[in-house]
């Protein structure tokens, strides 16, 4: 019992310090930067298999047609997304670590200049040898050095300046452009410490830059010792290492470990026959650093995460040609705590099997030089000649896949709860400021809040496209207890975070524009269930569903109806259009036109949320409407408000001269019930009755232990 508790406690400590070094500002800046390099990843991915695949009849042909139109197109292509990639890299990291770390009144763009100006000052933009090696995915380590260090430094120099009002300002100037002079001392000053810092490890090591000096310390790791299986071993391990820092391992061990102990076959004589560059790429690196093909077969046959397998599938292709780049930053594996241990294990034991499979002669060792973006399993089998090379590719997948299984798995659960936890604050800040955020767009924001929101959005209208969506049905009753009708109410379940808040839904979706959308799949779905809500409700029940008032003037809309009907006519169906009010509904002409066609198709027309005020009289004064809902605030207030029973009686008997049927939504008790009917008003919605009840059995049951609100209304 005592090893299950210790067992259990250290557990509880390795997720505890695995989550601290997630919310990290390093690692939270550095995944954002990654996530936001996906785009130029994918090209520059197609790029390069478009132009380095590995069939010469292809080669042949880019090169030759159009004088090497193709080949010449597609190295340009790559030169602009992975020639440059650690500029972008710089840039997004820095972006990333101002995001999180910055306030609203420091200019952002200081510090990816100053970012910009710390990466080019490192790489070495003064030397002769300047090239697009300095800027391509092998300088990501400075990118990232720099990305987080330039901004920093810049912000600390420019908070300091601030305090001491030590800026430039230009009298008359805008405050945009005071505001990009007050960066001018900070950037300066962060230029100057890295040019500084530069100049001393030159002078000190005598090296030109700091790559080179990295590639001699790395080489002194590898001098000395046999070459053989242990220091082949240390090679893999260093590499992968390298790559979760963000080091490009393979290019810092290329000149000072790989070319002098594993020369490719036939570039040099190798010290241990066995161990080769090909030996690495075949057996080792498939699908790239971290053997990542088995990684990615990993995430294709387990994972659950909705994102994570779409991933997978977009870098699928690539990474059958050994180009992995999008997988390492895109996942990502740099610098995720969760992916150390299978990264740097699951190579190893590719390495030892494959090691020990040739040294035995189950496989033959590598004769032939192969391309490094050679699919697996052709990729063996031309490397040595025999199938026994395509097999034990496929052997050593297998055992790759089940290293990384059990963390894919935690990794799918880290980050369901990371959502959990994100959607909770976003939930508190928009229930906090619902009234205020009605004028505002959620997707508009520039903080964390609007990118869940944005991410939300994007779930939701994937959701609403492919029908992934619920109808709740409020019932409504009349005082003799007799059901008359039911108010079908969107339901939206996510994946992770269960139903979500039904105002957060239509705000979402009219913050995005596809409001209206979901509003005619309400409609199409409350009409296609009319059966079954009448089997379990009543035969001679009325089926109400809400449209705004903005949408439902619009030729959209009625074109829609139109349609409706035409394929299965409203009338005698007993179908009801509450008309809810976003915007004051203009009645003019139009709308007069537009009501008297739905009413004409046979629909019965609802007014929501009715109250005494003028603009609520207006809607009545030309017998639009067949039914008026009680604004739910006057139901709210019977027991304590004199006027808000004034108020409703009034309506009642307007309604009744009008003859309009009135029915009060939010009855909660039967005190409230007893009242109205005394007042004259005789049918009823609410949680005295009934919650919203799902009619079909795949759909949840609501939870009835959450009060009535709006959110029972959409």
């Amino acid at each position: 019992m005592n090893g299950l508790i210790e067992a259990a406690e250290t557990k509880k400590k390795r997720e505890s310090l695995i989550a601290k070094s997630e919310r990290s500002v390093i690692v939270r800046a550095v995944r954002s930067g990654l996530v936001n390099l996906i785009p130029v990843l994918i090209v520059g991915a197609f790029a390069l298999i478009f132009g380095s695949f590995p069939v010469k009849v292809y080669q042949n042909f880019i090169k030759s047609f159009a004088g090497g139109f193709l080949a010449t197109f597609f190295d340009l292509i790559n030169k602009a997304t992975f020639g440059m990639l650690s500029v972008y890299m710089t840039f997004s990291i820095s972006r990333a670590y101002m995001k999180i770390k910055a306030e609203a009144d420091v200019p952002m763009s200081g510090a990816v200049v100053s970012s910009l100006i710390a990466f080019f000052v490192l790489t070495g933009v003064n030397l002769e040898n300047f090239s697009i090696n300095s800027t391509n995915p092998k300088a990501m380590f400075l990118a990232i050095i720099t990305g987080l260090g330039g901004s920093a430094l810049y912000l600390l120099f420019y908070k300091f300046f601030s305090r001491r009002r030590k800026v430039l300002l230009s009298t008359g100037a805008n405050r945009e452009f005071n505001r990009m002079l007050s960066t001018i001392f900070p950037i300066a000053l962060v230029a100057i410490v890295f040019a500084a810092l530069n100049l001393i490890v030159v002078t000190l090591f005598d090296a030109s830059s700091f790559r080179e000096l990295l590639v001699r310390l790395f080489g002194k790791l590898f001098s000395g010792g046999v070459v053989g299986f242990f220091k082949g071993f240390f090679f893999v391990l260093l590499s992968s290492v390298l790559w979760f820092f963000g080091i490009h391992g393979s290019d810092m061990l290329q000149e000072g470990v790989m070319d002098v102990y594993f020369p490719a076959i036939g570039e040099g004589v190798a010290a241990d026959p066995i161990l080769s560059k090909q030996f690495f790429d075949c057996f080792v690196l498939m699908g790239g650093c971290g053997a990542t093909i088995c990684l990615l077969v990993a995430i294709l046959l387990f994972s659950k995460n909705k994102a994570r397998r779409g991933l997978g599938v977009t870098a699928a292709f690539p990474m059958l040609f050994n180009i992995n780049e999008l997988m390492v930053f895109g996942l990502p594996i740099v610098f995720n705590p969760v992916m150390l241990i299978p990264f740097l294990t699951v190579p190893l034991v590719c390495y030892s099997t494959a090691y020990l499979a040739t040294t035995i002669g189950l496989v033959p060792i590598i004769t032939n030089s192969v391309e490094w973006t050679t699919p697996i399993i052709l990729g063996g089998y031309q490397a040595t000649g025999s199938v026994a090379g395509a097999l034990l590719q496929v052997v050593n997948v297998v055992l790759g896949v089940a290293v990384y299984v059990p963390f894919i798995r935690l990794l799918d659960r880290r980050t369901d709860e990371e959502a959990k936890r994100n959607f909770s604050s976003f939930m508190d800040y928009f229930k906090k400021n619902e009234a205020s955020l009605a004028t505002r767009k959620l997707t508009d924001m520039n903080d964390v809040n609007g990118e869940f929101a944005k991410g939300l959005c994007a779930e939701l209208q994937q959701d609403v496209e492919k029908g992934r969506f619920s109808l709740a049905y409020q019932p409504q009753y009349n005082y003799s207890g007799k059901c008359i009708g039911a108010e079908a109410l969107l339901r939206w379940k996510h994946p992770i975070h269960g139903c979500i808040y039904p105002p957060l839904v239509i705000k979402l979706a009219e913050d995005a524009g596809f409001l209206a959308s979901i509003e005619e799949k309400i409609v199409e779905r409350a009409i296609a269930e009319r059966a079954e809500v009448a089997a379990k409700l009543g035969e001679d029940i009325k089926i109400s569903f809400n449209v705004t008032g903005t949408t439902v003037v619009t030729p959209r809309f009625v074109q829609f109806c139109r349609q409706l009907n035409a394929k299965d006519p409203f009338k005698d169906k007993n179908l009801c259009l509450e008309i809810t009010e976003q915007a004051t509904l203009a009645f003019d002409k139009r709308t007069q036109d537009v009501f008297n066609e739905l009413r004409g198709m046979g629909l019965l027309l609802a007014i929501d949320d009715f109250s005494m005020g003028q603009t609520s009289l207006n809607y009545l004064k030309d017998s639009m409407f067949d039914i008026i809902k009680l604004d739910g605030s006057l139901i709210k207030g019977l027991s304590t408000h004199q006027n808000c029973r004034e108020i409703i009686s009034s309506i009642v008997q307007l309604s009744s001269t009008l003859n309009l049927s009135v029915i009060a939504e939010f009855v909660e008790t039967e005190e409230e019930r007893e009242i109205l009917h005394e007042i004259g008003c005789n049918c009823y919605q609410g949680y005295l009755y009934s919650p919203a009840v799902f009619i079909t059995e795949k759909d949840e049951k609501p939870d009835k232990s959450e009060k009535p609100d709006k959110s029972d209304r959409r």
